[in-house]
């Protein structure tokens, strides 16, 4: 007789190993039956034609799926990872809202059926106030200095930064908010002892100290290209909203940003240059039904995260000249004195229509301001004004 996990979290820590994330057939079983017996009836053959045909070559060669199910919880212990299954205390509740926007014609949609997490913070605490930031992976400096920007003055309002850990955009989203003291999730698509890039090892050190590495697939599972798409759901679902920075016509970003849309969270775009091919996806953004709202800072996005009832982002600061903080009377004679050129006292005052007394009192003060020169009592705009 097989040895089958007796354990819920067990048994789909094994279904996890054996079948891709959001697999509607299996995730119908384990609706269904849950999924010990869900283990049982696949080991049985009592499965769907697509899903026996799907895993008979695993079942085939794993007489005993209990020992299987404990290996793969000795690797997660190993690697300092921990299991996450519905119903525990940090398990994210808006992952469920993935049911909501099921496709038949789309496969691996489904919410998570269980998750492998490493770092010690609350995952349902810090997604509970977080944004996505996604991009392209070949940004431009631009792209990452506002990236960089965006999430540390995010982390510095109370937001987590939510991305998928790649180079570009992904990685200066995450480096902003560590460099604030803040938290980050980063989303993977392997498995969480051995992240993807393998180039970004120390910045994922920083994520387990200080954040959480997160991933829908076991101990040893390696990234495929198939299993990005597959992750991005997870990104769009955990987060209040998503926020574009860089993507090409075709990307990924642009895919986490349809999952975002679908399930109504705030879609947000950064601007780029329109000769930009990096800049092309993003802009398009704006052109698709999904209402996208164009953002440049942090106070923006928190003002379409928040909604009416949250605070509203101010006009940018305006920029202030010296110019601007002279005197009515100071401005006067600065702008009537010519570039290259002296005058005289009484006719620079006749042109800036003020008293000679006044204008020479005020001279002596823009003097020594170094606004103006003064040559054999004449008078000369300095090289420092009109700025």
């Amino acid at each position: 007789m097989t040895d089958l996990p007796d354990d819920p979290r067990l048994a789909l820590m094994l279904l996890s190993s054996m079948v891709e994330p959001g697999d509607a057939d299996l995730d119908d079983l384990l609706g269904e039956f849950g999924p010990i017996e869900t283990v049982k009836r696949l080991w049985e053959g009592e499965v769907p034609d697509r899903l026996r045909r799907l895993t008979s070559a695993l079942v085939a060669c794993t007489r005993d799926p209990a020992d299987r199910a404990a290996q793969i919880a000795s690797a997660t212990e190993a690697c300092g990872a921990r299991v996450l299954i519905p119903g525990d205390p940090d398990w994210p509740e808006q992952l469920r809202d993935l049911l909501l926007v099921c496709d038949a014609d789309e496969p691996h949609v489904r919410p998570p059926r269980c998750l492998w997490v490493r770092g010690e913070q609350d995952l349902a605490r810090l997604c509970g106030r977080s944004v996505a930031i996604v991009g392209s992976r070949a940004a431009s400096e631009y792209g990452r200095h506002l990236a960089d920007d965006l999430a540390a003055d995010l982390t510095d309002a109370g937001w987590t930064i939510v991305s998928g850990g790649a180079f570009g955009i992904d990685r200066a989203a995450h480096l902003g908010a560590l460099a604030r003291g803040g938290s980050t999730v980063s989303v993977l698509a392997c498995g969480v002892e051995m992240p993807y890039p393998k180039a970004n090892h120390s910045m994922f050190d920083l994520i387990v100290s200080k954040g959480l590495l997160v991933s829908e697939w076991p101990p040893g599972s390696s990234a495929m290209k198939h299993r990005f798409l597959t992750r991005n759901r997870v990104i769009a679902a955990l987060s209040a909203g998503t926020v574009v920075i860089e993507a090409a016509h075709r990307s990924g970003a642009r895919n986490t940003a349809r999952h975002a849309a679908e399930l109504g969270r705030v879609l947000m775009f950064t601007p780029g240059p329109v000769t930009s091919s990096m800049s092309a996806g993003v802009h398009q953004l704006a052109r698709e039904p999904w209402e996208a709202r164009l953002v440049t800072r942090a106070e923006e996005v928190i003002e379409d995260l928040t909604g009416i009832g949250g605070p509203l982002a101010a006009a940018p600061p305006p920029q202030r000249r010296p110019f601007d903080r002279l005197t009515e009377v100071e401005a006067r004679l600065v702008e009537a004195l010519p570039r290259g050129y002296v005058v005289e006292t009484t006719r620079l005052a006749a042109a800036a229509g003020v008293p000679t007394e006044t204008a020479a009192e005020t001279l002596e003060r823009l003097l020594q301001a170094g606004w103006v020169d003064r040559i054999d009592n004449r008078w000369r705009l300095s090289r420092g004004g009109r700025s």
